[in-house]
């Protein structure tokens, strides 16, 4: 792992650059597990509301089906030099009934709107309890930036 010119940060920075992130980026790793289906893993776009992070996906996928029999997930996104690994339980919200504020964000930070279209969708919300943040080896130690769903000072 490339540490060179990588500056340890102190909790507090990585909070911030971690709820920076998630404020900006579009995209998250989702990885779920089933008890008869084994893990599942999929790219989507997500947005953070600031206390959970939301994504959507058809009702009918293999992510909605793992989450409805197993809640906890995993979260990462996609930069290995700057690793965020979120940890979580995951609530499912079919589009009829997901709160108006959460689905009008998500269609405004995207352009499209899940509610408007013909097939079914579901929004899943996840509430970190764990947070992980690193940029290199010299990281490692003090990577945990969440923990009990509350950020370490």
């Amino acid at each position: 792992m490339e540490t060179t010119g990588i500056t340890r940060r102190r909790a507090a920075e990585r909070r911030r650059d971690t709820l920076e992130r998630l404020a900006a980026e579009r995209d998250v790793w989702v990885s779920t597990a089933h008890p008869d289906h084994g893990p599942h893993q999929v790219p989507l776009w997500f947005l953070w509301d600031g206390q959970a992070l939301w994504v959507c996906t058809d009702a009918a996928s293999a992510t909605v089906r793992n989450v409805r029999a197993e809640p906890r997930v995993r979260l990462a996104l996609p930069d290995t030099l700057d690793v965020v690994l979120l940890q979580g339980e995951a609530e499912c919200f079919p589009d009829q009934d997901v709160p108006g504020e959460a689905a009008d964000a998500f269609a405004t930070k995207f352009g499209w709107d899940p509610r408007t279209e013909e097939g079914s969708f579901v929004y899943v919300r996840v509430a970190p309890r764990t947070v992980r943040a690193w940029r290199g080896t010299s990281e490692l130690r003090g990577r945990v930036v969440m923990r009990g769903g509350a950020w370490v000072e």
